[in-house]
């Protein structure tokens, strides 16, 4: 048996795939018939592509695969010219217009593949693929993981219990998924109306007092048919409001750099002061990206309580129960923000040792649980 089957057989005894693309398919794209449906990830996550395959074609849909390789992104931005970062291939592009949904599954061969390469270039390349992105989002969209042994190593946890930990954050360890999520959007519907007339949130924990005005911005539901995980509630700050220092204490690893301890301050809306303990220099160049990377473009409150650990993916740690984010960058249009950018950096910190959430001057979470609610 190769090292592949090895961990296919590890992760299927923990999570399965033929359940985990029931949901995929049927809830988070529900693809009409003959639409077109466009799925990439990479190869180690073909135990889920294949089951993917099998439900799209029940649902009289056109699954398109597209599974990429090792070392196949860092070698693009190594080789990469001026026009392959600019822009993108008309094929690609006329793929983007075409496809009626699309989904996304993380499934690194190796989770520092692009630590190497100058964010600068990653950040040139997404500004050059703005248009797909947003034919993407126009359109019914999802993302999810698939556990790899490199999530496992990164997430500190053996593979058959990263599985494990993916079966209870996506609900599929219980009976009904589905309506475990329709309990979940429930619940932050409830949470959605208590914040819905509130003015300013104030986020404070342990080396952290920030301000945010959202008053006459929509908060979204986030159910699972977009993030798969999901559980939380978001909207777009107002672009000029942030004010006040907040240190995101749950680690990141954007583009397989290992970035701990960041600690912004905010003036007006804009980061005026900036450190990290480690991916100094990432935050300096993300920082930089464009006008917009220094406004915050999210506030997003996390309900997912079958989340109880970081793993290193943001997917899933920006879910945790107890916890808040902010984004640098781009805002969600369907949330009121108005802030342009190619970076959309979600940056977590922990409320449940000390910290808490005022919504108006009124606690709304404190030590990572509900108030009132």
């Amino acid at each position: 048996m190769t090292a592949a089957q090895d961990a296919d057989r590890t992760v299927a005894a923990e999570l399965d795939a033929a359940r985990f693309a029931d949901l995929l398919v049927g809830y988070c794209l529900e693809p009409q018939p003959g639409q077109q449906v466009l799925v990439r990830s990479t190869a180690l996550a073909a135990p889920l592509l294949v089951e993917l395959q099998r439900a799209i074609l029940q649902a009289d849909a056109w699954p398109l695969l597209r599974a990429g390789l090792p070392g196949q992104d860092a070698g693009f931005y190594r080789h990469a010219r001026d026009r392959h970062l600019d822009g993108v291939p008309p094929l690609g592009l006329e793929e983007a217009r075409q496809a009626d949904a699309s989904l996304s599954i993380q499934a690194p061969f190796d989770t520092a593949e692009l630590g190497a390469i100058d964010p600068a270039v990653i950040a040139r390349a997404a500004r050059g693929r703005h248009e797909t992105r947003e034919l993407a989002l126009a359109r019914r969209w999802a993302t999810t993981m698939w556990p790899t042994p490199a999530l496992a190593e990164q997430a500190g946890m053996p593979l058959g219990e990263l599985a494990a930990f993916v079966a209870r954050a996506t609900f599929l360890d219980r009976p009904d998924p589905v309506a475990a999520w329709g309990e979940l959007r429930d619940f932050q519907a409830r949470l959605i109306e208590r914040l819905t007339p509130v003015r300013e949130l104030r986020i404070q924990a342990d080396g952290t007092d920030l301000r945010l005005r959202v008053d006459g911005r929509t908060w979204a539901n986030s159910d699972g048919r977009r993030n798969m995980p999901s559980g939380e509630v978001f909207t777009g700050p107002l672009e000029s409001s942030a004010t006040g220092t907040i240190r995101y204490d749950v680690p990141s690893s954007p583009a397989g750099v290992d970035v701990r301890g960041v600690e912004l301050t905010f003036a007006d809306g804009v980061v005026v002061g900036h450190r990290a303990d480690e991916g100094a220099e990432y935050l300096e160049r993300a920082l930089a990206t464009d006008e917009g990377a220094r406004r915050l473009g999210e506030v997003g409150i996390g309900t997912n309580f079958g989340i109880d650990r970081a793993i290193g993916v943001i997917l899933f740690d920006e879910k945790i129960g107890g916890t808040v984010h902010t984004a640098l960058g781009r805002s969600y249009p369907e949330t009121g923000g108005t802030n342009e950018s190619a970076l959309h950096w979600d940056l977590i910190c922990d409320l449940r040792k000390g910290g808490r959430l005022l919504a108006d001057g009124e606690v709304l979470q404190e030590d990572g649980r509900f108030v009132g609610l």
